[in-house]
């Protein structure tokens, strides 16, 4: 621009104009909403809800109610899978279905239950998506269904009984051996301890956005008794003395919402002095992971945070913050009320307590399964799974679902409990257990799980983002380059921000390690 040139100063807003019809469609469907930072994504979806699909224009109209820039709900919106982003004069598709991939489903012909839709919903739009925590129903698709009914109020009676002192009720859940069941497997009372360690307010947020193919126990316990869950949150927030409760709820299990907040209100007058905050994802799976998880709650994309600091020290709205996954909560009743060394006495192989694990694939009977911490996969699928499928051998198994690695029949005799399985290149994380036959082709289902990262990852760090893609195009070859996908492995465990592009390749890296013949 030469230097002399006149400017010539704006009329209005920069880019496209801000249409009034699209504005009013917004102001109606986000009624008294709060326009607060954190509510985009909420926003997001009553726009959706209401109106079938996101329009351009209704981009613009966000901007200008939140008093925000156009990038702000435009970089949401287009970050997570549920949400469809239509051009202003396109025609709302009248119905969409979503069709699992994830390796259960696969396993179990995804392909053929797709086409049989295409059959029976000639006008729908059919699409494929990642786990969606119907693993044991596979093959799964999605589709509007009935809200699941509401339970009855009822008495919070381990609230009640447990300790008030927040050092006391550290203490109970240590001697019980209680550990973090999202993955990580962190002792939970020292968790509680570091969280309390930094000043208040404090939060505590509850992790119900399971993603990781073969996962579903978090379902299983909202559906089961979502009381026992509210119950275990509150308990956990006594123990960091939380001013706020926040769950976060995979969009997937939306059903769950009516009742869900019929359940929050009916919870025993003084059960909690703060607020309880229900929010719903938006189909993402890194935003299982617990600071991806904080940025969507503040109403962003989910790109997972360096670390430190910590969310324990800097989480939610930048104050501590303690994050728990449900299965957690869900043990800290029957601690309270049992007693921590009867549930500790439980363990097996020298592990403490009991854990949900979610059985699929080619067993009689999958499900989630009630077992003692540190049983085998053997044992697991034996005496809980009802054994292996009609005319299915024993191949192989995930024991820790899509990242933690892939072992052999032979090595089914391992304890499935946390530190046991790290020396074979595998872990049992969440306690995703999917079996594999001889009716399965090994290197396909790893060719799966790396479709799915690649898929899934946030884009944030080109490790992971170029690291994925790089994997999937390497296992695609017709033989794979083992140097090279080790060599790919170390650098993205190296540079990866999180653990998604840090673990992506322990399925390729273990049936390299323990199956060589089965990969080509």
């Amino acid at each position: 621009m030469a230097a002399d040139r006149a400017r010539t100063p704006r009329s209005g807003p920069r880019g496209e104009a801000l249409d009034a019809i699209a504005l009013a469609e917004v102001t109606d469907a986000l009624g008294d909403m709060p326009r607060r930072p954190d509510m985009m994504i909420e926003a997001l979806h009553a726009v959706q809800g209401r109106l079938g699909a996101i329009r351009r224009g209704h981009l613009r109209a966000l901007a200008e109610a939140f008093g925000v820039p156009h990038v702000v709900p435009f970089e949401a919106a287009s970050f997570y899978a549920h949400f469809d982003l239509i051009d202003d004069h396109a025609d709302v598709p009248p119905e969409t279905i979503r069709v699992c991939t994830g390796l259960p489903c696969a396993m179990a012909g995804a392909s053929a239950h797709r086409e049989r839709l295409r059959a029976a919903h000639p006008g729908a739009r059919i699409i494929d998506a990642p786990c969606m925590g119907l693993c044991d129903h596979a093959p799964a698709h999605e589709q509007e269904g009935a809200p699941f009914p509401a339970p009855p109020p009822r008495p919070y009676a381990a609230l009640t009984a447990a300790p008030v002192d927040p050092e006391a009720l550290a203490a109970l859940v240590e001697r019980a051996g209680l550990r973090g069941m999202g993955g990580a497997g962190f002792p939970a009372a020292r968790k509680w301890r570091l969280v309390r360690a930094n000043p208040g307010p404090r939060h505590l947020v509850v992790n119900a956005d399971e993603g990781e193919p073969g996962t579903f126990k978090d379902l299983w316990c909202l559906e089961r008794d979502m009381h026992r869950v509210l119950e275990g949150m509150l308990i956990a927030a006594r123990a960091v003395e939380a001013e706020a409760c926040w769950m976060y709820l995979r969009d997937e299990y939306r059903h769950l919402i009516p009742a869900l907040r019929q359940a929050i209100a009916d919870i025993p007058a003084g059960g909690f002095g703060g607020a309880i905050h229900l929010r719903r994802g938006a189909g993402a799976y890194i935003c299982g992971e617990e600071t991806a998880l904080l940025e969507s709650l503040e109403g962003r994309r989910g790109y997972p945070r360096h670390k430190p600091p910590f969310p324990g020290q800097k989480g939610l709205f930048g104050q501590p913050t303690l994050i728990h996954n449900i299965e957690t909560l869900w043990w800290l009743p029957e601690i309270v009320s049992g007693g921590a060394e009867a549930f500790a006495a439980q363990g097996l192989n020298g592990h403490a307590g009991r854990r949900l694990y979610s059985v699929s694939g080619r067993v009689r009977a999958p499900g989630v399964k009630d077992a003692p911490v540190g049983i085998t996969a053997r044992a697991l699928i034996e005496q809980h799974a009802g054994g292996m499928a009609e005319g299915h051998r024993f191949l192989a198994y995930l024991p820790g679902g899509a990242s933690g690695g892939i072992l052999p029949a032979a090595m089914a005799d391992l304890p499935l409990g946390f530190g046991a399985l790290e020396k074979h290149g595998c872990f049992v994380g969440s306690g995703a257990v999917i079996v594999l036959s001889d009716h399965d082709d090994l290197a396909e289902a790893a060719r799966n799980l790396l479709r799915f990262f690649r898929d899934e990852s946030c884009g944030q760090c080109t490790p992971c983002r170029v690291g994925t893609a790089k994997a999937v195009a390497l296992l695609d070859a017709p033989a794979w380059d083992r140097p090279l996908l080790a060599e790919l492995a170390t650098a993205m465990a190296d540079g990866s921000i999180c653990g998604l592009g840090q673990a992506a390749l322990n399925p390729v890296l273990t049936l390299m390690r323990h199956m060589p013949e089965s990969i080509p």
